[in-house]
């Protein structure tokens, strides 16, 4: 149909097909996610997660000097706070562990934009997001209860100079509720990055190492996504886009770049993808057992995510990649 045209003879030479490369990967799409813990001088590696470390809030600061160094413009900040209760005390209040590393990276390295996990599974002695009834072996949160205490949260890390929040629970209503929180508090200008699409996912296990976040009973799918479903995806992105999130988060990414590309094609909003925890154990076990080579297959995932739709990536491999990218 086509005998004079031969797509190989864009590929012949490394300059042209960087020239005609459709998708290009940069350490400005990336974000860096650290674990806050309390203490001082605290690097303790995460098992399941080789490179990837619980850190005290001094070395927080350390890791975000490097990262905005090596070019990346966000991080965003998990905690796992001294004690845990029922009311997740450690994510709202003003002495938290988000809250100080948030001031202290703030004050170290002002330009490097800060998020912050507004969650309380790492809070909670039970491990869900938010309040259960009492009695509830299969961890259904109370929904509404459970915003005043997002709102509560997302107000006390604004005070704290986060950036941008970044709600993760999955709760029903719980964009509107922070936003209004936030609004309420003085804090129209920060925006709100929602976990809108999260899932109910195998890929978390590691994470839950790191944040010391697992559940004590039950699991999450009374309120994260059915891995199945697609079309609820877009409904859930509908109802935080008419709630004012300002940015929109898919989670995992590896398995889900079908719903990146949907949530693209239905919004005009920034789209992030999460490269999972799982996702992460993954590659570095294989390339610690030389079966794969760790910067391509990075390099290639982190790429397919931009070229699903992602404008904005949150992944383990950050650093590295900065480092591995061509300058």
């Amino acid at each position: 149909m086509f005998p004079n045209h031969r797509p190989r003879r864009l590929r012949t030479h490394p300059q042209l097909r960087r020239m005609v490369q459709e998708h290009t990967l940069s350490p400005r799409d990336l974000i860096y996610p650290l674990f806050a813990v309390p203490g001082e001088g605290i690097a303790q590696e995460v098992t399941s997660m080789p490179g990837v470390y619980q850190l005290s809030v001094d070395k927080v600061v350390e890791e975000a000097k490097q990262t905005y160094d090596l070019g990346i413009p966000a991080i965003i900040l998990f905690g796992i706070p001294e004690s845990k209760d029922t009311e997740a005390t450690g994510a709202w209040h003003d002495c938290g562990i988000v809250q100080k590393a948030t001031q202290a990276v703030k004050e170290a390295v002002p330009d490097l934009l800060v998020m912050v996990d507004t969650c309380l599974c790492e809070y909670t002695n039970h491990g869900h997001c938010g309040y259960l009834e009492v009695g509830d072996l299969m961890g259904r949160v109370l929904n509404d209860p459970t915003l005043e205490l997002l709102k509560k949260t997302a107000v006390s890390q604004a005070q704290a100079g986060a950036d941008v929040i970044a709600p993760s629970g999955m709760m029903d209503g719980f964009v509107q509720a922070i936003r209004q929180g936030l609004d309420e508090a003085g804090f129209e200008d920060i925006p709100i990055l929602s976990y809108a699409a999260k899932y109910a996912s195998a890929y978390y296990g590691p994470f839950r190492d790191a944040a010391d976040s697992t559940p004590q009973f039950g699991d999450r799918r009374t309120y994260q996504m059915d891995p199945a479903n697609s079309r609820e995806a877009l409904k859930e992105i509908e109802l935080d886009i008419a709630e004012g999130a300002d940015m929109l988060m898919v989670k995992p990414a590896l398995s889900y770049m079908d719903i990146i590309w949907q949530v693209k094609q239905a919004s005009h909003l920034p789209v992030a993808a999460y490269n999972v925890s799982g996702e992460y154990a993954m590659v570095k076990a294989a390339a610690l057992n030389g079966w794969v080579d760790e910067e391509r297959i990075v390099l290639e995932t982190l790429t397919s995510f931009k070229r699903a739709g992602a404008d904005l990536i949150l992944t383990y491999h950050a650093k590295d990649a900065a480092r591995w990218l061509p300058k």
